[in-house]
């Protein structure tokens, strides 16, 4: 057949894909792919295993949940996540060391896990007993893959199309993740309606304001690119994995050194002495950065700043981290963290890995304060979509949230106060932008 489609997000934090629904049940509607077990999303993350015979042309790769797996097993190898903050930067022209003697390109990276979710969806297909090449794809996109820079943002999309192509899709079309997700909204709503989306993942927090309701779905079927219908979009390069960083950064990497003090000099207040620098903490708790550090170069120059450090424990502790490659570890921590002190307003951080006994305790008005640039950046955000669509805050009707960062509390709270007349929805916080694509496959390719 030869014309079979599906629809992709390719998340920073997780990712999934739609297929249309079987013949035998209809054919209207889309459903998502079971990607591990009945997981309809799974990690954006790939395992090199080093272990891999050097017979053997390229390394054993492991994806999502089974990836995180690997790495917190200790398997010999290397981890990748957030591959698409990679997009539209220059490390996607790089390769990076991935163990037994082994390099990959970062492009390699990303068309890998592609080709990953392809090979699920027709695998799906043909347990449905349909034609199972799959040659058309609507992928999911934010408002910017790269703030304030027009040029990198439109390499950026053209480098996953190509990404796209190379693993066998034919024809490739994009669409704003949120206005996937208020395709998938719209499908739920009784009479027109102004809803601004609020798409918050792990590298993106992405606004867009639509007017929705059942007679414009209706005739986005013979108007599928619902141009009319966005009043304004807007995002920002801020979410999920920058407030993983900063909790990091406040929590964690203070008691390996960060923004420790060097032995003050005589005569010098121990409170005057200059900070150790900073970079190797900053690097540490980006996860497309952590594996720099490990470079044997960088290792050896960190290593004789021994006496750069005041307390001598904070240098030993970071270095066990460089030895023993616990970054990713340290960065699963501070996400957790995150993740418990919006569930109930404080974290206990085992960091036993470092030093026995080693703990850090991270308490909701901490946590808010070390994220607090970036809240205010994205509820600014939010605000400047309405702004820009010439459109009161009191006259949307609906804040529609998904992504994986809405679960966080004060956010959510921060951005609904701007629209005081609106009612929340809440979305699948991580299918509902791959739903929405689904459909909007479904108009254009159906």
């Amino acid at each position: 057949m030869g014309s079979a489609f599906a629809a992709i997000d390719f998340g920073t934090s997780n990712s999934g894909i739609a297929l249309p629904e079987p013949a035998a049940s209809g054919g209207r509607g889309v459903r998502l792919v079971p990607l591990e077990g009945q997981h309809p999303t799974m990690p954006t993350a790939v395992f090199y295993r080093a272990d891999t015979p050097a017979t053997q042309a390229e390394p054993e790769r492991l994806y999502g949940r089974a990836a995180m797996a690997a790495y917190v097993d200790g398997i010999d190898g290397r981890l990748m996540r957030s591959m698409k903050s990679i997009l539209g930067s220059n490390l996607l022209d790089q390769s990076t060391d991935v163990g037994g003697g082994r390099a990959v390109g970062y492009r390699d990276v990303i068309v890998g896990y592609l080709r990953h979710l392809k090979q699920l969806a027709e695998a799906e297909l043909l347990a449905q007993g349909v034609e199972p090449r799959l040659s058309r794809v609507v992928l999911g996109r934010p408002v910017f893959f790269v703030d304030d820079d027009p040029v990198r943002d439109a390499q950026a999309q053209q480098a996953l199309e190509a990404a796209a192509r190379q693993v066998g899709f034919a024809e490739v079309l994009f669409q704003y993740e949120p206005i996937a997700a208020a395709l998938d909204f719209e499908a739920g709503v009784q009479t027109e309606q102004l809803v601004l989306v609020a798409d918050i993942g792990g590298g993106t927090s992405d606004f867009s304001l639509v007017r929705v309701g059942p007679d414009r779905l209706r005739a986005g079927r013979s108007r599928p690119d619902r141009r009319d219908d966005i009043l304004a979009n807007h995002g920002v390069h801020l979410a999920g994995t920058d407030f993983d960083r900063h909790v990091e950064l406040a929590a964690i990497l203070p008691l390996l050194g960060y923004r420790a003090r060097r032995p003050p000099r005589r005569g010098e207040a121990a409170d005057s002495a200059p900070e150790v620098p900073s970079s190797v903490y900053f690097d540490l708790a980006s996860w497309h950065l952590i594996n720099t550090v490990y470079a044997p170069q960088r290792v050896a120059e960190l290593r004789r700043m021994k006496d750069w450090y005041a307390d001598k424990r904070h240098h030993a502790r970071l270095m066990t981290a460089l030895d023993e490659r616990l970054g990713h570890a340290l960065a699963a921590a501070a996400e957790a963290a995150k993740i418990e002190v919006a569930q109930t307003g404080r974290a206990h951080i085992d960091l036993g890995l470092l030093e026995r006994g080693l703990a850090s305790d991270l308490l909701e008005a901490q946590a808010a304060a070390a994220i607090e640039a970036d809240l205010e950046n994205i509820v600014q955000a939010a605000a400047e979509t309405a702004r820009r669509a010439g459109v009161a805050p009191e006259s949307v009707d609906a804040l529609y949230f998904t992504g994986g960062s809405t679960g966080l509390a004060p956010l959510v709270d921060r951005i609904a106060a701007g629209f005081p007349s609106a009612r929340q929805v809440r979305g699948d916080r991580f299918a509902s932008v791959a739903q929405g694509l689904g459909l909007h496959a479904r108009a254009v390719f159906g």
